[in-house]
């Protein structure tokens, strides 16, 4: 999604409401046992919070390339390095969505992983 807007501010704001409304669809999806579907919104969570982080400090990430860098920073810039792994959990999921490979229980631990992480990022973005 190619944003124009400007402000940081606003930029990282609609990021962040895009990652609460994706976290509700996933919950949505694993009721109704929708795995593929709840994969991918999921991942949608965990990019959406890492795009308002970099929003607010002046950048762009479009590429899974570059979000994976960023969190990378992020990750070393707070020292906290279960931040690397619950991202590389989201981006898991992601590709569960074109493989539906994982089970049931994967993919709601997967969630709940998507969970931790956006508990500890969204401190970066409320701040």
């Amino acid at each position: 999604m190619q944003l124009n807007i400007s402000d940081p501010e606003a930029k990282a704001e609609l990021h962040l409401r895009l990652s609460e409304k994706y976290l509700s669809e996933a919950e949505d999806f694993l009721v109704k046992k929708d795995y593929v579907q709840a994969s991918e919104k999921a991942w949608g969570v965990a990019s959406q919070i890492i795009k308002a982080i970099a929003a607010i400090e002046g950048k762009e990430l479009r590429s899974h390339g570059d979000l994976h860098k960023f969190v990378a920073q992020v990750s070393e810039k707070v020292g906290d390095k279960d931040l690397g792994r619950l991202w590389r959990n989201a981006t898991s999921l992601h590709q569960n969505f074109y493989e539906n490979w994982f089970t049931e229980s994967q993919v709601a631990d997967g969630v709940e992983d998507v969970k931790t992480l956006i508990a500890k990022l969204k401190k970066l973005v409320t701040k």
